[in-house]
């Protein structure tokens, strides 16, 4: 049964208006296959040797002289404060058979049961005042020098002796260390951070 038909309404119907601009047809390249024929083009050029020889040239450049820590500037007086490593366990620590180390809330400090055997001593390791001044805190078996700026590497083939470095500053950044030369030692359950002003040349 058919419905009632409204008064002034027509039936839809489509209607052709041509075309309206220019059209493209939709092409999607393999992408694997372009980036193999750029690596074909560029080990047919000698290109991707280059490539590889300057990836490996800055490689070695960072591993001998590492980026620098930012923010870190020689120390023009001195300052000193403790830092306390004692931390306070969120949840409780067992070991393999189930024996609790710490409960849940317990303040735990390492130096209970370990000793730092060495000082930390943090540098500019281009500045010859602050690598002099390192050096005469002690040697190897006292004192670890680790720097902020420099080529460890120079320095160990120098000196005969290992020289650290701070990758991405996350010592000096716990330490709070924003000057160098800088000190850190243990004293009691404790660690005492001090930065010192140090008479320097005109290079330093």
């Amino acid at each position: 049964m058919l419905g009632p038909v409204v008064a002034g309404t027509e039936p839809a119907r489509a209607v052709d208006h041509g075309q309206m601009g220019q059209t493209w047809p939709i092409i999607e390249p393999d992408l694997m296959s372009v980036i193999k024929a750029k690596l074909d083009e560029a080990q047919r050029t000698g290109k991707i040797d280059d490539l590889n020889r300057e990836f490996a040239r800055k490689a070695e450049q960072r591993v001998m002289r590492p980026v620098p820590v930012a923010g870190i500037r020689a120390a023009e007086q001195d300052r000193s404060w403790e830092y306390d490593p004692a931390i306070v366990v969120e949840n409780d620590i067992r070991d393999h058979k189930g024996n609790l180390i710490a409960a849940a809330g317990q303040r735990v400090n390492p130096f209970d049961t370990v000793r730092l055997t060495k000082k930390l001593i943090f540098i500019n390791g281009d500045s010859q005042a602050e690598l002099d001044w390192a050096m005469a805190r002690g040697t190897e078996r006292d004192a670890k020098i680790i720097m902020v700026n420099g080529s460890p590497f120079e320095q160990m083939k120098a000196h005969k002796r290992r020289f650290y470095f701070d990758q991405s500053g996350v010592l000096t950044q716990r330490f709070g260390i924003r000057h160098t030369p800088a000190l850190v030692e243990q004293e009691g359950q404790i660690l005492l951070v001090s930065e010192k002003a140090i008479p320097r040349g005109k290079s330093s």
